[in-house]
């Protein structure tokens, strides 16, 4: 009984956490390669991936040329 205290609680919170959380495709690579912090291609960070994608800086929009383009 005691031990369902804590597992039932941390059940929900692991369970809220794989909900809430969104894929990133790469992102975390790119910055690792290039040796460069999010707001270099982006002007603000945010949890949309579409709106991030909108909010491109003038780097951002250079660097995305020359990826290869997406299947």
């Amino acid at each position: 009984m005691r031990a369902m205290k804590l597992v039932l609680p941390a059940a929900i919170l692991m369970a809220g956490f794989l909900v809430c959380t969104t894929a990133s495709y790469g992102t975390a690579a790119y910055a690792k390669k290039e040796k460069k912090v999010c707001t270099i291609c982006h002007a603000k960070v945010v949890a949309d991936k579409t709106e991030m994608a909108k909010n491109l800086t003038d780097a951002g929009t250079e660097y995305q040329k020359t990826l290869p383009p997406k299947k």
